[in-house]
């Protein structure tokens, strides 16, 4: 978001709209933040937590894809994560952080029961975490860009965002946070 200063921006306003300035987020504001929730959803889209899902088993032979494949009974079926998240043949520019092609199906959560890309699994074994999993991300997110008023720093044209093997970046992350918001408005350390 550092790198597109207007995604970051309409955030930081979505927030100051609804929750304000002096009040930090509650977990009683994200079902009124669309964006914040888009943005957290395209976060995970292009930026996944694994590369691959947990491993299943099919249980019976199955065609998926509208048939274009089929898997044998007994078969492993492991997702890639990056593969469906970034599928061109899916989503429109795929490596273009856009949180706005989330705001379309206007979900709550971050749960992607279409399989377009897997934040939490889906299905009948599908994570029974997502609401709290949703509610801490977005949380986590929201008071950050609520709280800060965050900046590349200088000397850096943006964030480099490239990835090593693993997925983790493959440079750290620097950047630069000033409090946003009244002192008394942070809770105290102590």
């Amino acid at each position: 978001m550092l790198n597109q200063s207007e995604i970051l921006k309409k955030a930081v306003e979505e927030l100051d709209k609804i929750v304000g300035q002096n009040i930090l987020l509650q977990e009683s504001h994200i079902p009124h933040l669309p964006y914040l929730v888009a943005c957290a959803r395209e976060a995970l889209r292009l930026h996944p937590v694994a590369p691959f899902n947990l491993p299943h088993v099919s249980t019976s032979d199955c065609t998926v894809a509208g048939g274009r494949y089929f898997i044998p009974k007994g078969s492993s079926v492991l997702l890639s994560r990056i593969g469906l998240g970034r599928n061109p043949a899916v989503w429109e520019d795929p490596l273009r952080f856009y949180p706005d092609r989330h705001l379309v199906d206007r979900h709550a959560d971050l749960a992607e029961t279409e399989l377009r890309f897997i934040s939490f699994t889906t299905g009948r074994r599908g994570c029974i975490g997502v609401g709290l999993g949703t509610n801490i991300t977005v949380m986590l997110l929201g008071r950050l860009l609520q709280g800060f008023t965050w900046s590349i720093p200088q000397g850096l044209e943006k964030i480099d965002l490239s990835e090593a093997v693993s997925l983790f970046k493959a440079t750290p992350l620097f950047a630069h946070a000033k409090p946003r918001l009244n002192h008394s408005v942070y809770p105290s350390l102590l």
